[in-house]
């Protein structure tokens, strides 16, 4: 009998997540992020030779995204988060295109939307996406550990957990995707202090979601103090704080069978080593060597 498949690891308050953003709507969103990647996305698409007729947005919080994309394709819907759900109401090769921006470094079955996406692509189709990932808010997060474990005598959950290129690209081609390609678009950001920072953090609605965060205030002590390690260890001389935003770039396509294959093993018509070499090739056509 086969063993049942673990659960999911549910990390993220998606219904939190959606008050959050709707709080952000409110005090006025913080879009410097949003603007980079939809500029950015607008280039990666422009550079790839080829028309989609049927295009999803996948998530993207805010009004960034579509203006840059508008009139590319013959259609472009909005797919909004649902209250906790992370189903994505879309049939079975019903897209040319997928993308998203700053979205899904809150999902909790990353892999499962990947696979969704990949059964909604036709072939040939591709999803480009933006999240972020890396070493992002890296400062903030070793502040407040240090201040929690200092002025608190323990440390809480507080910054998310985010993945790296190589787990990305392990995910795409777990889900089926072909020819996956990423990249990390490093942005650092300067504030006058690590409050100014965590006020653009609400505004952006990108505040503590985690299931495991605190649920009691943090206290002022813990605050005031988190702010003078950050200003201590992560200012520069002008005595304004950085920090590190990675976004991480993701690309992949439906397989189809006009796409670059890999090599059969053992089919390769000449010997690296014989080119390093300068040996005769097992073809008999001459030697090569490098300079």
């Amino acid at each position: 009998m086969a063993a049942s498949a673990s659960p999911v690891p549910v990390l993220f308050d998606r219904a939190l997540l959606r008050a959050r953003q709707a709080r952000a709507r409110r005090l006025g969103e913080a879009t410097f992020l949003l603007d980079r990647v939809a500029e950015d996305m607008a280039d990666r698409l422009a550079a790839v030779k080829r028309d989609f007729a049927d295009a999803a947005d996948i998530w993207t919080p805010g009004e960034a995204l579509p203006a840059p994309l508008a009139g590319r394709f013959k259609s472009l819907a909005r797919i909004a988060p649902g209250s906790g759900s992370e189903t994505l109401p879309l049939p079975p090769q019903s897209l040319d295109l997928a993308v998203s921006a700053l979205a899904f470094q809150f999902v909790n079955d990353l892999p499962g939307l990947l696979a969704q996406i990949r059964r909604a692509l036709r072939p040939d189709g591709l999803l480009l996406a933006a999240l972020a990932g890396g070493d992002t808010l890296t400062e903030l997060r070793q502040s407040f550990a240090a201040a929690e474990a200092e002025c608190d005598g323990g440390v809480s959950p507080r910054v998310v957990p985010f993945a790296d290129l190589r787990d990305i690209g392990h995910l795409l081609q777990r889900a089926g995707l072909a020819l996956p390609v990423t990249d990390v678009d490093r942005v650092v950001v300067r504030y006058d202090n690590a409050f100014a920072l965590m006020q653009d953090l609400r505004r952006m609605g990108a505040t503590n979601v985690l299931i495991e965060r605190r649920r009691t205030p943090t206290r002022r002590a813990t605050l005031l103090r988190m702010a003078q390690i950050y200003d201590e260890r992560f200012s520069d001389a002008d005595g304004r704080i950085r920090a590190t935003f990675d976004i991480v770039w993701l690309s992949a396509w439906a397989p189809h069978e006009s796409q670059q294959q890999p090599l059969r093993p053992g089919s390769a018509k000449a010997s690296l080593e014989a080119a390093v070499k300068g040996l005769p090739s097992p073809g008999g056509g001459g030697s090569t060597r490098m300079k």
